[in-house]
């Protein structure tokens, strides 16, 4: 039988899947790879930055990047720097750019042991406090889901997925279908965002 927790997970899914269709067009990795030049000052040539301020999108879901690219250049996801370089794109534009990226190979952070917290906050979640298994959206592993455009978070910098996850809190981002990361992260305590935060980085 599931436990409470893996039901709440499971419930966040499917309320997420319930909405808009989520069909995506494929895109050209070869053209991407030019189109992505511009790209590589902050991503890395080949989607691994070198600043943790800044998103690894190697072996991100094309789906999902897609997305954000969108969701940039309509503002809905605020980031000025991002709306200028995502505005002057076309559809197509977007679909290679996130094709390119998706084909690369991310550069898996280690993992700092032992994280009894975050490993708990990620498989179990919290109980308590209301919090569902990071389980349910972006697997055990942290690859994701991306026909529902959940991201995979596995290698992803720390320092950037405790950023996203206090963006969710605070309100600053908020492009999260039916606010789900805004309620959950708004249940996570400081410690416990720097705990799942660095636990799933060394996920692979």
């Amino acid at each position: 039988m599931m436990g409470k927790s893996a039901l709440r997970a499971l419930s966040v899914c499917i309320v997420l899947l319930s909405g808009p269709s989520l069909v995506h067009a494929q895109g050209n990795a070869a053209a991407g790879k030019e189109k992505s030049e511009p790209c590589a000052g902050c991503h890395g040539e080949d989607g691994n930055s070198n600043a943790p301020i800044f998103p690894k999108l190697a072996g991100q879901h094309a789906s999902y990047l897609a997305k954000q690219l969108h969701e940039f250049k309509t503002e809905k996801r605020v980031n000025p720097t991002m709306t200028a370089m995502a505005e002057p794109l076309s559809d197509e534009d977007i679909d290679d750019i996130a094709a390119f990226y998706a084909q690369q190979k991310i550069t898996v952070e280690k993992a700092e042991a032992p994280n009894a917290l975050g490993e708990a906050i990620y498989r179990t979640g919290n109980a308590s406090s209301g919090v569902p298994a990071c389980t349910g959206c972006h697997g055990p592993d942290g690859s994701g889901i991306p026909s529902a455009r959940f991201p995979a978070l596995r290698g992803q910098y720390a320092a950037y997925l405790e950023k996203t996850l206090n963006d969710f809190k605070s309100g600053e981002r908020a492009n999260d279908a039916n606010s789900i990361m805004r309620a959950i992260a708004a249940k996570l305590s400081d410690e416990e965002i720097a705990a799942v935060s660095s636990y799933t980085s060394g996920l692979r």
